[in-house]
């Protein structure tokens, strides 16, 4: 029973060992397929508790054991029990983790996982293999990071309870830079401040040097007048107040990243590749990305360096289209909609998280960019790769007039039916690298059917 797994990362013990000792360490290696959270991360290697949260309020108490603490070579935890909560977990039987680091040649170092528990080993395999894949991946962003020159940045993001803010700031604080979250509730704690979106205080950014602006009503839903104008008045409005203070702040950010979206080239384009330099589409969500664009100004206009984050279809697990598609495909209820020949255009979370990133170093990166995977799909291609990675068929097709029903005629058109062929121009002159290029492997990666290929 239990697990042993092993793998090299091309980097120097140290870091390896010092990433994991970092806030954001735990939530970027807990694989998103789990229905598990981080509560609480343990303060403390050596000996101190970190916390998971299970389905229907359970935890997960993981006890750190000093006497096992051996920087940086290895750290121990073990399941525990801590209140009526976490009496459950014990079902298991026993849970102990060691982990192991070693130096076997320059700047590389061997990462060693040993779990001794009851649970059958072929069933931790996916997870060991997507935190060794996690860990690697993440250590070479922020390596690019490094040999660009950039040092511990501190950064304030909005929407950083969102799925693409959360994974962001747990990647950035996992590399050593201090973000801050910019929240409409009293803040806590001194990595947050609070946001007045309508009247944002002058000194908000202050001693901050980067922001990334994420916040902004959700597109899902009928495109009723109400919704219309909660999908602008979220977006616009409040980029345009938050760019003012950006570049009205003497010790203030020098670097303004905000949220955009593929949404600009519209709904229906068919099968013209499109870059950044592409005309705008028609629609509303085109006029409004447009408007939501332009509202960066002032921070442009005060001399900081702007971009905005064209995003295509986010592939991720936890959240948007994926979470919704995955039940129904692994029913063996998935299909293409309508035609199945519109043009779907993706990107991986994570490979999403390193475009946030590099916006935050790369002086070269300014301006809109396609934050998209160099490989858009057809809708039926997606559908037989979704298909294929879960190992269901995928032969039942989805009528256009479901979309309509659920979103409007308007919704239907602009969300589940667009056809946008985009590619990552910008990022490619750039020489960027894609963790996740090919769709099978992003997705793969999210739902945990990545071993095979190991």
């Amino acid at each position: 029973m239990g697990i042993e797994y092993a793998s090299i990362v091309d980097h120097p013990l140290d870091e390896v060992f010092a990433w994991h000792t970092r806030p954001g360490a735990m939530p970027r290696l807990v694989p998103p397929w789990q229905p598990m959270t981080v509560v609480a991360e343990t303060p403390s290697l050596a000996d101190g508790r970190a916390v998971l949260g299970l389905p229907g309020g359970l935890r997960w108490i993981a006890q750190h054991d000093p006497a096992a603490f051996d920087p940086p070579h290895r750290f121990v935890d073990a399941l525990s029990s801590r209140g009526v909560r976490t009496w459950p977990p014990r079902v298991i039987g026993w849970w102990r983790h060691t982990h192991d680091f070693a130096d076997v040649g320059p700047g590389r170092t061997e990462v060693r996982d040993r779990v001794d528990t009851t649970v059958p080993g072929a069933l931790l395999r996916p997870t060991f293999v997507y935190r060794h894949r996690q860990l690697a991946d993440d250590l070479a962003a922020h390596r690019d990071a490094a040999r660009a020159g950039c040092g511990p940045l501190v950064v304030a993001v909005t929407g950083s309870s969102g799925l693409v803010g959360t994974a962001l700031t747990a990647m950035l604080t996992s590399g050593g830079h201090r973000v801050i979250r910019l929240v409409r509730r009293p803040a806590s704690g001194a990595d947050e401040r609070r946001w007045d979106p309508d009247r944002p205080a002058p000194d908000l950014l202050s001693g901050v040097d980067a922001v990334v602006h994420l916040a902004g009503a959700s597109i899902a839903g009928r495109f009723t007048a109400a919704h219309r104008a909660a999908i602008r008045d979220s977006r616009v409005e409040l980029t345009r107040r938050l760019a003012e203070v950006a570049g009205a702040g003497s010790d203030g950010p020098r670097v303004f990243v905000s949220a955009s979206a593929i949404g600009f080239y519209g709904h229906d384009r068919g099968d013209a590749v499109l870059r950044e330099d592409s005309s705008r589409g028609t629609g509303f969500l085109a006029e409004v990305v447009a408007d939501w664009e332009a509202a960066t100004a002032p921070a442009a206009d005060a001399g900081l360096r702007v971009s905005t984050v064209r995003t295509g279809i986010v592939q991720a697990a936890a959240g948007g289209t994926l979470r919704l598609l995955r039940p129904l495909f692994t029913a063996g209820l998935g299909g293409r909609l309508g035609s199945g020949r519109q043009w779907l255009s993706w990107i991986g979370l994570d490979d999403l998280l390193d475009v946030y990133y590099r916006a935050l170093w790369d002086d070269r990166m300014s301006g809109p960019v396609n934050a998209v995977a160099p490989d858009p799909v057809r809708n039926v291609e997606y559908t037989e790769t979704l298909a294929a990675v879960l190992h269901r068929p995928a032969v039942v097709p989805v009528p256009s007039v479901g979309p309509r029903l659920l979103l409007g005629a308007q919704g239907a058109r602009e969300l589940a039916e667009a056809d946008q062929r985009v590619l990552p121009a910008g990022l490619g002159a750039l020489g960027h690298r894609f963790r996740h290029p090919r769709l099978a492997d992003a997705l793969a990666h999210q739902l945990g059917h990545g071993a095979a290929a190991t």
